[in-house]
């Protein structure tokens, strides 16, 4: 049986991450880390309250489950509030990475770990792994320490670098652009989309599917994990209006200029996906596809 800790239990990934491996509760111990109660509605793991910041708890946890693998999906992942709040930025998206590492080279254990897109400048799109990251924010900055903690390490890990996540699970502490969008048209409320930057969403199952896949596997290294289209936020925001039908008409778009964001936003990123599809033998489809297994899933 493999022993998987998962960090950040209760969020999107790692409620996702949850639900897939507990299917197969005779091959895999799961034992959930994260804040506060446990969120994910079952009861069928070991879940642990923690702080993952707090370095002498995190050890007796680590020490005491002595897991095969730790999944990382905890992280600050707001763009404007990481370039507001550094240190605490520095101190889930570098520190937790930082101690998991020193912890995993005690244990032997491999990590997964989650970066994103966010790591490029966005002048070139359609990124290869061994493309050169240049961040333009402090999130961005502090998901290419991480790697680069990992990359320096002597333990066996992964980094699954991924773009603009979305899903439902049971219990949501934070939206994202597909449940947000469906909720704001529901209300026919008027949105501003920019239509000059472009991604490639990911669906939730999909990047927990993946991370299965490389666990399994037992893949070393960086792979790129998202939908195998490019988009503007404003098409990916009109394919939400059409998969859902609601009335694009209160969807207006703008250019990233009349924003006043904190942070600098990568104009144009997406993912090569050759690595992904010939190591871990994963094909990406469709973010129209995606939408419409995520309507059938049973969305809210």
């Amino acid at each position: 049986m493999i022993k998987v800790i998962i960090t950040g239990s209760n969020g999107l990934l790692g409620q996702s991450l949850l639900s897939l491996l507990l299917q197969d509760s005779a091959a895999y111990q799961v034992i959930g880390f994260s804040r506060g109660i446990n969120r994910s509605g079952r009861d069928d793991f070991d879940y642990v309250s923690i702080d993952l910041t707090n370095q002498k708890i995190l050890e007796e946890n680590i020490l005491k489950f002595q897991p095969d693998f730790i999944i990382n999906t905890a992280a600050m992942t707001n763009v404007d509030a990481c370039e507001n709040n550094k240190k605490e930025c520095d101190a889930l998206n570098v520190g937790v990475v930082k101690s998991l590492t020193a912890l995993a080279t005690k244990i032997n254990a491999h990590v997964i770990h989650f970066s994103t897109d966010f790591i490029f400048d966005g002048l070139q799109g359609n990124y290869k792994e061994t493309d050169i990251p240049n961040p333009l924010n402090y999130y961005g900055v502090s998901k290419l320490k991480s790697e680069e903690i990992l990359r320096n390490s002597k333990i066996d890990y992964t980094i699954l670098r991924t773009i603009l996540v979305y899903g439902e699970v049971f219990d949501m502490s934070r939206s994202n652009i597909v449940l947000w969008v469906k909720e704001m048209l529901e209300k026919k409320q008027e949105i501003t989309i920019v239509d000059d930057q472009f991604r490639a969403p990911t669906y939730v199952v999909d990047l927990a599917k993946a991370c299965k896949i490389s666990m399994d596997k037992r893949s070393k290294g960086v792979y790129h994990i998202a939908s195998n289209t490019l988009l503007s936020v404003y098409e990916i925001v009109q394919q939400i209006a059409i998969a859902f039908g609601l009335d694009a008409n209160y969807i207006k778009a703008i250019s990233t200029s009349t924003l006043n964001q904190t942070a600098a936003r990568p104009m144009k990123t997406g993912f090569d996906l050759s690595k992904t599809k010939k190591e871990l033998n994963f094909y990406p489809k469709s973010f129209t596809e995606d939408l419409q297994r995520f309507k059938e899933n049973g969305v809210k």
